[in-house]
């Protein structure tokens, strides 16, 4: 199966690091132009400055409606309408689990804003280049912890990722008749930036083991296993899947 993307326009968010830059990179590497958002700078820089491929790169924030509307304009003003978004942006916000009573508003809506009403937000700006195109890919990196409960224990983060999951088939409904597909995939734990790694290297010995005798095929995955997932999902080969979750975890019990 070769899974090509030339002519295609790709807009990947939280690409500075971790599984949005393997996601970019992958697609940069089969053709598409490829654009990157992230707040990291730095992190972007080294994306775009990857062999890998060309990745055009800006600093925007998903939680910001105003900076994605200019940067899907410039997109659009470049290189037409975005064919296919890749919601990324995410993660715990350096936040750790805690007991319910000690979360406070502002610890919710930090998770929450960054990872479900960024998605939301993300595809609010895309869709509308998309219906004009008659066509869309849109794919949503949700978690295992949207279909299960989340390994951190952070309640807004299990939430939100199940929230993306129930915007993922809500979007699909809606958009199908435009032409435009909404998938997602829930990774398993990959060690891919370091909040995951610090995460990982918390367990100890004793709680690594017993994250690995939980997974069906005993190992980890890495971020090139979710970008492959993402570059099927978008591609012409998934033309009638729509409002779907693929778990990449290795296999574990639900």
């Amino acid at each position: 199966m070769n899974v090509a993307f030339d002519g295609r326009t790709v807009l990947v968010t939280g690409a500075e690091h971790g599984l949005g830059r393997e996601i970019a990179l992958a697609f940069a590497e089969r053709g598409a132009r490829v654009w990157g958002c992230g707040i990291d700078p730095d992190g972007l820089a080294r994306t775009g400055a990857s062999s890998r491929g060309p990745v055009s790169t800006r600093t925007a924030d998903v939680t910001d409606p105003d900076a994605l509307a200019a940067l899907v304009a410039e997109i659009e003003s470049e290189d037409g309408a975005v064919d296919v978004l890749v919601n990324n942006a995410g993660g715990v916000q350096g936040q750790i689990g805690r007991p319910l009573e000690d979360v406070t508003d502002a610890d919710w809506e930090a998770i929450v804003a960054v990872n479900l009403t960024g998605t939301f937000r993300c595809a609010r700006a895309v869709v509308p280049g998309m219906k004009r195109a008659g066509r869309g890919s849109i794919v949503n990196i949700s978690s295992g912890a949207g279909l299960g409960v989340s390994l951190t224990g952070i309640q807004s983060y299990a939430s939100a990722k199940a929230g993306q999951i129930g915007l993922t088939r809500q979007l699909a409904h809606e958009l199908g008749p435009f032409g435009i597909r909404v998938n997602a995939v829930a990774p398993g734990f990959v060690r891919s930036n370091p909040t995951t790694e610090r995460q990982w290297q918390a367990y100890g010995p004793e709680g690594q083991a017993a994250v690995l005798e939980s997974i069906h095929l005993r190992s980890l995955g890495t971020p090139e296993d979710i970008a492959w997932a993402v570059l099927f999902l978008a591609s012409d080969h998934a033309r009638w899947i729509t409002g779907q979750v693929l778990p990449v975890d290795g296999g574990r019990g639900r």
